[in-house]
This record gives C-alpha cells, structure tokens and sequence, in this order.
C-alpha cells in the first residue's frame, strides 16, 4: 500500500454485539500477517472494561485487544473518546486518554450539557474534529486502519451528531462493512433495512455485508445472499461461522446481565484431584470483569458470576471485582446479603480477593465526594484500609512482585487507599485469607497466578494443583490467531483488501426509502 494516507474500512454492525469487536480484531490479525502495517481505531467507545496503555492513556479494552491482533502497541489515537456510565443517564468523560467530567446522556447527544464540568466538550459535533484528527495521525503512521464502528449506523435519532459510524466513514471517505449476527435471527431483514435507514450520501460507502455466527451448511444460505444482493446491488464478504471459546475482551458488560455466566476455560481437566470454584460478585457498574478471565483459562478452575448469598457457599474463592460505583456495590452487597456472607467468609479463613472497586469495599472507610458524592461511608471492614476518592484519576502500569513472583498490572482509580496494617500485597493488603489490591491485570502474570491459586487451594482444603505450563498471554495470542483465521479462511480477502486500498466500488445503488 502506498500514498500519503494509507487507506481504512469501518466495520459497522446491525446491532450492538453483532461481532464488530471480533470481527476487526481478525481483520487486524489477518493484515499483519500479511505485513501489513494497520492499526485499529473506534472513534467513540462506551465500555467500563478499560485499559492504561504505556503512555498512562485510558482506553477501551477492546481497542487495547485489536492492537495485539494488530501486533503494534495501543495508544490514545485507538480510541480517543471513551464512556465510562456512572448511571443509566450519565458517563465520565475519557477524551484521549484523560477524564475531562462527567456529562450527561442528553448533553453528550447533542442536549442541553446536563452535569458536564467545565473541561467537558459539549457534545459529539464538537468532538469530530479531534477524532478526524486521530485518524489522521494514524493513517499517517499506518499502511491500513481498520475502525469499529458502535451500535448501529441506522440509528437516525443519532446521525446529525455520529462520530462513530457514517460520521467518521463519511469525513475519511472510508467503505463500510455491515456485519450482521445470523444466530439471533433476522439477519437479511437487518441488513436491508440498516442499508435502507440511510441517506443517500451515506449509502455510497456501504460496500457490503459480512455474515456472523452462521451455524449449519452454508449452500443454504447462498439463495438468500444472492436475493440480498439483488435487492441493495451490494455483495456479502464472507460467512464466519460460530465459533466457542474465542474468550476475547467483551466491549461492554452494560447490556449483558452476567447473572449465572460461567467464563468459558479451556477444556482440559484438573492437574490435581481437585477442581477450585471461583465466585465474581456482579456488583453494578461492574468494570474490567475480565480479571477473571486468566483464572478461567486454568484447567481445573470454574469461574462464574453470582448475585446471591447462597451461591458462595461452595466457592473456595469469591472476587469482588472492579465496579464504577464503589458506594453503589457496597449498598448492593448489603442488600443481597453478600455482605453478610463475605464477612462470614473472612472469618472463616476461607478466601475472598477484592480488586480496584472491591479492594475498596472491603475496607473500613470510604469518603468519596467524587464519584457517589456521598460523603463518608462504611466499608465491609474486612482490611485495614480507608479510601479517600480524589479529583484525580490514578492511571498507572504499575510493576511489582507479590508471593515469590513479578507481577505486572494497570490501576484505573479514583479512590486512593491509606494501608493501615495487614500483610502488604501488590499495592494493597492481605489479612488471614482476604486479599485486596487496584492492580488490575495482575492475575495474567502466570507465575504469580499459580503461585496465588496454590494459596486459594491450601486455605480452602482443595487438593487443586495449577498446571505448569499455562501461559496466559500465549492462549490469547492463540485466540486471535483464531479470528485471523475466520477471516482469512471464510472471508473473500481479496475483495476486503480492495476495499481498504481503494474505497467502496462507485455507482452503488440507493435502497429506498433513505435516512427520514
């Protein structure tokens, strides 16, 4: 590839959790692979799972997985606004990579600016320009950027002040990709109508459509592709079928309730005599439960999320993990009764790990007049600690080493913690078989994983033995190797790379009726 710019695609979706993330991903992986230099890029992301890239940036953690598909380090530029919500109608604010207030659903859309700071931009119109600008820099950098568009780009309420989907496909005169997700059904209807909800202008870049989650023969199908096409004069790239197991960083815990959900692991079976049964609070605004995921991709571990008391009875491990709203979650866990149960689990001697949010929870204090605005508030008692949240976000890579072992992680926190006893603990504490600390990530360091599921095991009579050779970065890396090889294999390639290299093909129909 060649010129000033190098070239792009967006990938937009029918839906939210159509396969966008994945389906980038794969795409990215797929270009590397072939020596491509490509970068990813969402304009605009809503997700409390987020990442610190080197530099001390916040963004979302599924940009910050596409750049490993990519194999180029996550920067600012990748996603250079992220909404953090607080609440149904609120988010903060993350403008290349730093908080700048919280603003509400109404002002962000183009509203009166509700309870947005004084730093806060006023609304998307105004945050084109700084995206366009990213996207510059990239392509400057780039042989191919592949972008993600967010929700869908047929939301017509929303288009006069898109920056995610038509809005920045339109400014870089990028083609479209609509991906569309068979296995919940309705899939052709989907795809007619996001390409007919458009206006005219906007139609000229949908290049076409990429079918996900196809189960079965897929000569069933082609009847019906060839009918799409008949009736928007636009093709179908490819048929990706259903794939178990990818375990890829989930964009947003929002719109899923993880009530009941076990996290996929690997089918191997324990090393030991014994399974461990691990436990996840799902606290609201639960962020980065993907914490857990390095615990499910060891053999013999089970890894689910809980909202009853009840359900930490057999658990040789509960996680409370991070969450948005550390006063919320508390008054959450007193309301269910995990409370209750964790406190019993403390003195017990049987284990409970509380990370960032959680690590907060279980302390004897919290004066937040930040996030909750609710003053002084008891924590569960559990460690010895007192947080105060401060204006000031904590973004950190921070190193380390805790059992014998190195750790590596990343803290994303207001809340700023005065250790007064225990056993120290990465930047936390541990007191008898509770645990606490805000480094996120650490738990993908396999030694020290190991090393601290050993001590689960002992302390909760489990005759569990961690497998030597799990290599938690390697599963990942094998993962996304796995969706370069949906695209590469299931995906017409060459007519994807023709996109990227020389835009949407000219004189694509328009499917009535258009955007109202």
């Amino acid at each position: 590839m060649s010129g000033a710019l190098g070239g792009g695609l967006l990938v937009a979706g029918t839906t939210s959790d159509a396969g966008k993330s994945v389906v980038t991903a794969g795409i990215c992986r797929w270009l590397a692979r072939q020596g491509v230099k490509v970068a990813p890029f969402k304009a605009q992301n809503m997700s409390l799972n987020s990442f610190v890239t080197r530099e001390g940036a916040e963004i979302g953690r599924a940009q910050a997985m596409q750049a490993q598909a990519a194999r180029v380090e996550p920067t600012a530029l990748m996603n250079p606004v992220l909404l953090k919500p607080g609440s149904d109608r609120s988010s903060q604010v993350v403008l290349l990579g730093k908080p700048v207030g919280e603003m509400s659903a109404r002002g962000f859309f183009g509203g009166p600016a509700g309870t947005a700071g004084p730093a806060t931009p006023g609304g998307r119109e105004q945050l084109l320009g700084v995206v366009t600008d990213c996207l510059a820099q990239l392509r400057g950098t780039y042989d191919a950027v592949i972008c993600e568009g967010a929700g869908s780009p047929a939301e017509i309420n929303l288009r006069r002040t898109d920056i995610v989907n038509m809005g920045i496909a339109r400014a870089a005169r990028f083609p479209v990709v609509v991906v569309g997700d068979i296995d919940r059904g309705g899939v052709f209807a989907s795809f007619f109508g996001t390409t007919a909800l458009l206006g005219a202008a906007d139609q000229e870049l949908v290049a076409g459509y990429l079918v996900n989650k196809f189960r079965g023969d897929v000569s069933l199908l082609e009847p019906g592709l060839e009918m799409l096409r008949g009736l928007t004069g636009r093709a179908t790239f490819g048929v990706l079928p259903f794939q178990h197991g990818l375990g890829i960083d989930e964009e947003d815990g929002l719109r899923v309730s993880l009530r009941g959900a076990v996290r996929e692991s690997v089918v191997a079976p324990p090393v030991g005599e014994d399974v461990l049964r691990i436990a996840v609070c799902a606290v609201p605004l639960m962020s980065n439960f993907t914490d857990v995921d390095a615990l499910a991709a060891e053999p013999g571990v089970v890894v689910r999320f809980v909202d009853r008391a009840e359900e930490l009875a057999d658990a040789d491990l509960v996680v409370v993990p991070g969450t948005r709203g550390t006063v919320k979650a508390l008054e959450w866990l007193r309301e269910r009764g995990l409370a209750a149960a964790l406190a019993r689990r403390a003195a017990e001697g049987r284990p409970v790990l509380g990370i960032c949010g959680g690590f907060q929870a279980l302390g004897e204090l919290i004066e937040d007049d930040v996030e909750s605005r609710a003053g002084t508030v008891e924590g569960l008692g559990l460690l010895p600690v007192r947080v105060r949240f401060a204006a000031e976000k904590t973004l950190a890579r921070p190193v380390g080493s805790a059992l014998g072992e190195r750790v590596e992680g990343y803290e994303i926190h207001h809340g700023v913690a005065e250790v007064l006893g225990g056993t120290p603990f990465l930047d936390g504490c541990r007191v008898g078989e509770v645990w606490g600390t805000h480094w996120h990530g650490s738990l993908e360091s396999d030694g020290f994983r190991r090393a601290f599921l050993r001590e689960v095991a002992r302390a909760a009579g489990r005759r569990f033995t961690p497998a030597p050779d799990t290599s938690f970065g390697t599963l990942r890396e094998e993962q996304l190797d796995l969706l370069g090889d949906l695209i590469e294999e299931h995906a017409d390639t060459d007519a994807l790379l023709r996109l990227i290299e020389t835009g949407a093909p000219a004189g694509l129909p328009f499917v009535p009726p258009g955007a109202p």
